[in-house]
């Protein structure tokens, strides 16, 4: 998308969050369950299912800091619809190694929300990459797939789940490959794992794979053995967009902080002139500049097409970090009545404990720093970013 559409179209996404979907909360919030026959075609008016989806397949085809913004005021509003609608959008990036037949016949319903993607890797008595144990063995045209995933995003509803497993055991990481498994395939069930503590909205089930029945075409590229490396390579761009997250929730608090310490009065005063809110406040505010810089120079780079693995663990986990910090001290700013539902502090409070999950936990973040500094990497000097 140009800018000078962007200027436009940017708004109007604003104007939809704050004032159309910003109905949705307290009823997704009681029922744990997001109305999608009411938000999906709101959020499809503005193409925002097609976010990353290439024009040519009908698609916005916006820019990483064209996106980073939309998902930035969907996480001030509302977490549960920025879960959910950032699980598609993910997922859709995983297209982008699509041979052209696959992108000819699934990009255009994407990007319309016709076509729900969800990306299933977590399973539940493994950890990630090369230690999953979901495998497929092709017969004739048809992949027969069995194994666990769980905690899958918008399993409830996906047409089509990015499954990541093995075609290959015996070739290591060389093996795993990435199976577009459609919403019907024999063999395939799915079952909830329960309500969320914040975030709510987006459903997180178990799928259960009992020679569930793949065709072949539905291999992700049409070659086996690249599933690893596509799926990495997406994870750098999402750990971007979940640090996004967390600097839009950040900043929502603190401005929800800043409005309270204002109008809240205790014998006399305003406690915006005590000087511990105000040193709250001022590590808030840190912590928001610090994200803010540090997406800023990614974004950056992924917008020139570089790799970041170093740089998208370091977002995503020091972006979880600080958005803990920082409605940690909303929470002192706002004292008792934070702690009740009459402010939306109590629920950006659990919303964003997700963060710190979501694409990976602090141990994986920190093993992609380091594994990548020790293989060589290293920052530029300074002056030559200015």
């Amino acid at each position: 998308m140009d800018d000078a559409t962007y200027r436009e179209w940017f708004p109007k996404v604003k104007d939809l969050i704050w004032n159309d979907l910003s109905q949705y909360v307290d009823q997704i919030e009681r029922e744990g369950h997001i109305p999608h026959d009411e938000v999906i075609p709101k959020l499809a008016a503005l193409g925002l299912y097609g976010c990353l989806v290439p024009e040519s397949y009908g698609g916005l085809g916006l820019s990483v800091g064209q996106y980073v913004p939309v998902l930035i005021e969907l996480s001030k509003m509302y977490a549960g619809l920025r879960g959910y609608l950032h699980a598609h959008v993910s997922a859709s990036k995983l297209l982008e190694f699509a041979t052209d037949e696959q992108k000819a016949r699934i990009y255009p319903g994407v990007a319309k929300g016709e076509i729900q993607l969800a990306f299933a890797l977590t399973e539940p008595d493994n950890g990630t990459g090369v230690d999953i144990t979901t495998t497929a063995r092709r017969e004739g045209d048809v992949y027969f797939v069995s194994g666990r995933k769980h905690l899958i995003s918008n399993c409830d509803i996906a047409d089509y789940l990015m499954l990541v497993c093995y075609t290959d055991r015996s070739r290591g990481a060389d093996g795993i490959s990435v199976l577009m498994l459609p919403k019907e395939a024999p063999g395939f069930t799915w079952d909830p794992v329960g309500g969320l503590m914040g975030c709510k909205g987006a459903e997180h089930g178990r799928l259960n794979l009992d020679d569930a029945q793949v065709p072949a075409e539905n291999l992700l590229g049409g070659v086996e053995g690249k599933g690893l490396a596509h799926a990495l390579e997406a994870l750098e761009e999402s750990r971007v967009f979940i640090a996004s997250t967390s600097l839009g929730t950040a900043e929502r608090v603190l401005e929800l902080s800043l409005d309270y310490a204002t109008e809240r009065v205790t014998f006399g005063k305003s406690i915006s002139t005590r000087e511990t809110v105000r040193s709250y406040l001022a590590e808030m505010a840190t912590d928001i500049f610090a994200l803010r810089s540090m997406l800023a120079d990614a974004i950056a780079k992924l917008d020139r097409g570089e790799r970041i693995p170093a740089e998208a663990a370091m977002c995503k986990q020091f972006g979880a970090e600080a958005v803990n910090r920082v409605t940690d001290r909303a929470l002192l700013v706002h004292g008792g009545i934070g702690y009740t539902t009459q402010r939306d502090i109590e629920r950006h409070y659990r919303d964003c404990r997700i963060n710190m999950i979501e694409e990976g936990t602090p141990s994986i973040q920190k093993t992609v720093i380091a594994r990548t500094f020790l293989d060589g990497y290293r920052f530029q000097d300074f002056g030559s970013q200015l």
